[in-house]
């Protein structure tokens, strides 16, 4: 709301409604990516590659990939306002240093979704250490890639990033005072967790027992294109929504420590 002055104007910011509106926003664009998806690129709406691609939520190039690196992003920069509010009222050095960790954290995430780090990383790991042959210092190596069924990024990157995970809830839980917030966190890291094992039965061999995809193609007659696309898609919405929990709440963490109410004035 925005209420003139002598002075100028000043703008009253409601620290309580405020991150609901976003996040609302925030999914009612990543539904409408979902969609976008599903007409105009599957159902072919358009049929004209370059923009059916732009809207191919499967692919790296396309809006919602950019959406969601925009999205994880500004949580970085928003985790970093709170490592600046922290510092300033001079809190534990062990509090500050944890949400620079964590804003460091999102904005490498949002850097790994752009240019496909941990993609280009198990690629990586995959061509030092093929599976089913010996390399110098490698032998233990080669073995868990041969053994592990999935994307090698998963067995590369996914430790890692668990335990930055893990840290993250441990940490916040202890920051976040109220019910509501801790229940938004958990439920935004579930969904994560759901989004990651959907990219890891999308890796399977389509022989092996866990392929979920391969039992739906058999049972219900669909195609194998259809479920993999879709299932594909499926994942990114996970990935988006749960980001956009955690933004919300971040923003809503950040106004809780300067005030239930920001005013901001204009000159």
């Amino acid at each position: 709301m925005v209420k003139p002055t002598s002075n100028g104007a000043q703008i009253h910011v409601d620290g309580q409604g405020l991150p609901r509106r976003i996040f609302l926003i925030l999914l009612l664009i990543e539904i409408s990516l979902v969609v976008l998806d599903a007409v105009v690129n599957y159902g072919r709406l358009i049929d004209v590659g370059p923009v059916r691609r732009l809207f191919n939520i499967a692919r790296e190039d396309g809006l919602a990939t950019w959406f969601m690196v925009t999205q994880t992003f500004m949580a970085g920069l928003v985790l970093w306002l709170i490592f600046l509010v922290q510092r300033n009222h001079s809190a534990s050095r062990g509090n500050t240093m944890a949400w620079g960790f964590l804003a460091i954290f999102f904005i490498y995430m949002a850097a790994d979704d752009g240019a496909e780090i941990h993609e280009r990383l198990g690629s990586t790991f995959k061509a030092l250490y093929p599976a089913g042959q010996s390399a110098p210092n490698g032998a233990l190596l080669n073995q868990w890639q041969g053994i592990f069924p999935s994307y090698d990024w998963q067995l590369v990157v996914l430790p890692l990033l668990a335990g930055a995970g893990l840290f993250m809830v441990f940490f916040l839980h202890r920051e976040l005072r109220d019910r509501g917030a801790r229940v938004t966190l958990y439920l935004a890291v579930s969904i994560m967790i759901a989004a990651v094992g959907l990219d890891f039965i999308e890796g399977l061999d389509h022989q092996h027992a866990w392929n979920v995809q391969v039992w739906i193609v058999e049972n219900f007659r669909i195609s194998a294109d259809t479920v993999r696309h879709f299932s594909k898609s499926l994942e990114e919405f996970l990935e988006m929504a749960s980001m956009s929990l955690l933004l919300s709440l971040f923003i809503y963490h950040l106004i809780q420590k300067v005030r239930p109410r920001l005013t901001i004035m204009l000159r």
